[in-house]
């Protein structure tokens, strides 16, 4: 066994031999995988292993698609082919109208990816897959790409290449300690010998944690039993003459696929169980969870209502063992919080389907530190403190119960609430707030009309459609207030702290006291990596000269990780996490200095305390920084606040505003100004596939400066010119938004993809910010935008359509 090795993956399931493959791919052949029993003797063995193509996001479409590429390429290997039906087909039926415009925006969304779904009805899908019945169906989505692949040739077939091209695989070798030396590399004990290496990657299946304790963290990973069973031959298959669809059922919760004569069947229960979560036995390998038929009796009867041929056919085998989750049902794979050199693939409920592509992403990761899509919709950093095993036990049982049904927009379920809250919740809640749900904090929606008020889950506008707008009204004539929670909060001190922002971003920094500027940090590929504003705080009693670094409550470990990945050791600068200390009110609208100046003292005139200023003050009788920023588009100020004087500052707040028709407003409404004014959302509109100068923030990039992470390469994607532009777009529709991943076509061609949208009341204008191809992303032209399946036309027009010259900000 090697002593020495760039790469140690710990773990030989899909997830392990495909990072391992995919790390030979992209060059590295000094590589190492270890494996405590045999190759997929945990979870893959027993994997139904359906290979769909079928994503809720276009990165979901794009590793998926690589999956299948990559399996049929194995498959047709003369060397080592392995088995894999492709193109069976598969069905997700419906039997609502809601769900059928789901959909159709799906479809929409993975045809900027090259894929194609069909949206068919009943007797389609009964045509198609002739032993379904049409009773309560409407009809459902084709996927022509659905298939199923052979989980232990799969594997085996990896290992087999990686070892050719240099990789090394460790049988019987479990992974007893790991130790981070003081250069951040790794030593990997095992139970046969000690491998030095630069890099550790955990894909331990449902023995993640075991790992992950190893090096001191605990992954948002929990493990539920999952039954399936084949069934005999069936009849009716053979006489068919063609292999029967995948078929994936949110009506009665299960899902079938053939095998050989029969059909594996599979159940998601509502009366579900978690596994493991008070220890797994270190003799749990190549093995499965005793039956309990009786537990999904109730999803069985609606599987044989729904295919009657099943009531008449025997059971050959049972298979029940444990799949692993996260929090939002995505897995994890990237960097690993607070750790050097450290990643994860983990979490891969769907493993055998998406492996291949999730491994392909983490290698890129791996080697060259970006993968070709943005990964944040499966980056370990988006959860960050609450993130518990137990919390993700609750949050597993509520996936697993809803399997097949997909999330709405602005639908927020139940499960796991109320893990991140301010003093405040309570109040604003007797006030009448409906919270939405930001990295785990409770945050305003919009305020409720009564308590038994519900809009409906659609893919339209719903019935808060104009208590927004009245929200937007109030702020634009009066004034509003608003907590925004978890916002991320870096405090930054040491005497080279503005020469390290400095090479951290690629414009001015504000270095004056008393003043607030934005930044854009780079990736090394001169993309965009994140946003920050940047306030500069003079000595005070309360600190030292300092700098507030703020950006999007998301980002808390994100952008920790970035930017202590970047300090030099000799470097005076030190960072500590205000983010779970602050709170930030929002007083917005042209009332907003009366408010202000009415409970705090001091000069707030525009003379004395103008737009992008930050000043230290007393709110009523309490401590806070207020800052002169506007996320809305009119006059307004972040007031900074510690949790234990929130509610103090807000009473003080409320009582000013008495006189000055001052309402609670939500993040709805925000978001409806937001687009109005051109501000961007990160890893909404500002992802890493793109550079800034593609984002329409050349005013934000100094090429001048001597040096900024990705410069050379931000210098050298200039010269090549835009390949997309962000642009604004004026939406010809009056019953829906446009929603993230929908396509822009020109002709039968996808020309752009739709990242944000949402009505502007104070424009009355349908919004949405997209990037285009650059020849079509000109003011003034014309796309036809893919709405649920609905061809609407879509113009792009100037941005910023809102006070284009930010004076109301100013005023």
């Amino acid at each position: 066994m090697k002593s020495r090795t760039k790469v140690v993956v710990i773990g030989g399931g899909i997830a392990g031999c495909s990072t391992l493959y995919h790390l030979t791919q992209e060059g590295w052949s000094d590589v190492v995988l270890v494996e405590r029993d045999e190759l997929t003797s945990g979870t893959t063995w027993h994997s139904a292993a359906q290979v769909t193509n079928f994503g809720m996001t276009q990165t979901m479409v794009g590793l998926k698609s690589h999956s299948i590429e990559l399996y049929k390429k194995l498959r047709d290997d003369p060397e080592y082919p392995i088995g894999y039906h492709h193109g069976d087909g598969g069905i997700r039926l419906a039997n609502t109208e809601e769900q059928m415009q789901g959909y159709r925006h799906f479809a929409s969304m993975a045809r900027g990816m090259g894929v194609e779904y069909e949206v068919i009805d009943a007797a389609e899908c009964a045509r198609r897959h002739p032993l379904i019945s049409t009773d309560n169906l409407l009809g459902g989505l084709w996927d022509g790409q659905d298939g199923d692949v052979d989980p232990a040739q799969l594997c085996q077939a990896l290992a087999f290449h990686a070892r050719k091209m240099g990789a090394e695989v460790y049988r019987k070798t479990g992974v007893t300690g790991l130790t981070q030396r003081k250069d951040d590399t790794w030593t990997v004990h095992t139970e046969n010998g000690d491998i030095d290496c630069d890099i550790v990657v955990n894909a331990g299946g449902y023995r993640v944690n075991e790992i992950g304790a190893m090096m001191g963290v605990q992954h948002p990973v929990a493990s539920m039993e999952h039954q399936y069973f084949v069934t005999e031959d069936i009849p009716a298959i053979a006489e068919a003459g063609h292999r029967m669809p995948l078929l994936r059922c949110p009506i009665s919760d299960y899902y079938s696929r053939q095998e050989k004569g029969g059909l594996l069947v599979g159940f998601y229960e509502q009366d579900c169980r978690t596994w493991g979560m008070d220890g797994i036995s270190p003799n749990f390998s190549n093995d499965l969870c005793p039956d309990d038929l009786d537990r999904v009796m109730d999803v069985l009867e609606g599987a044989f209502a729904r295919m009657p041929a099943l009531a008449e056919v025997g059971i050959k085998r049972i298979v029940n063992g444990p799949i692993t989750y996260t929090i939002d049902g995505a897995p994890l794979v990237g960097p690993i919080p607070g750790k050097r050199n450290a990643f994860c693939i983990i979490g891969l409920r769907a493993g055998l389907g998406e492996g291949g592509g999730h491994g392909w992403l983490l290698a890129q990761q791996i080697v060259h530190g970006e993968a070709c899509y943005d990964t944040w919709v499966i980056d370990p950093r988006r959860f960050t403190g609450h993130a518990t095993v137990e919390l993700t036990a609750l949050k597993a049982i509520e996936d697993y119960q809803n399997e097949f049904r997909f999330h709405f927009p602005h639908e927020h379920r139940p499960a796991g609430r109320n893990a991140k809250t301010t003093p405040l919740t309570p109040i604003l809640a007797a006030e009448g707030a409906e919270f939405t749900v930001v990295n785990g904090w409770e945050r305003i929606d919009y305020i409720k009309p009564s308590p038994d008020f519900h809009p409906s889950l659609s893919f339209n506008f719903d019935e808060t459609f104009d208590l927004v707008a009245a929200d937007v009204a109030n702020v634009a004539t009066n004034v509003g207030l608003t907590e925004v929670n978890g916002f991320n909060r870096i405090e930054i001190t040491g005497t080279e702290r503005h020469a390290f922002l400095d090479r951290m971003m690629c414009g001015t920094v504000t270095k004056r006291d008393g003043r607030v500027g934005l930044g854009y940090l780079l990736n090394e590929r001169g993309c965009v990596k994140g946003e920050a504003t940047v306030a500069n705080l003079p000595a005070s009693d309360r600190g030292p000269a300092r700098v507030w670094y703020g950006s999007a409550a998301a980002s808390e470990y994100h952008d920790m990780d970035w930017l202590t990945s970047h300090l030099n050791p000799d470097e005076d600068v030190q960072l500590r996490s205000l983010t779970n200390e602050q709170t930030i009110l929002v007083l917005a609208g042209p009332k907003s200095r009366a408010v202000l100046s009415d409970c705090a003292r001091g000069d707030w005139s525009a003379k004395s305390f103008p737009w992008l200023s930050v000043r230290e003050c007393t709110i009523g009788f309490a401590p806070a920084i207020v800052m002169g920023i506007s996320f809305s588009g009119e006059l307004a100020y972040e007031i900074h606040v510690p949790n234990a004087s929130l509610c103090a500052v807000y009473s003080a707040l409320r009582e000013a505003g008495k006189a000055h028709g001052l309402k609670l407003f939500g993040a709805r409404a925000v978001d409806s100004m937001r687009m109005e004014k051109g501000f961007l959302h990160w890893k909404a509109d500002l992802i890493t596939e793109f550079d800034p100068f593609e984002t329409g923030l050349s005013r934000f990039v100094k090429t001048e400066k001597d040096d900024f992470i990705g410069k050379a390469a931000l210098l050298q994607r200039q010269a090549e010119g835009p390949k997309r532009n962000l642009v604004t777009l004026k939406i010809d529709a009056v019953h829906a938004p446009a929603h993230p991943g929908a396509s822009l076509m020109q002709g039968d061609k996808v020309v752009g993809t739709i990242t944000s949208g949402e009505y502007g009341h104070r424009v009355a204008m349908n919004l949405a910010y997209a990037f285009v191809d650059a020849d079509f992303a000109g003011t003034g032209s014309t796309l036809q935008l893919d709405l649920c399946g609905e061809a609407v036309t879509a113009m792009v027009i100037d941005p910023s359509p809102y006070d284009a010259t930010f004076e109301r900000m100013q005023s």
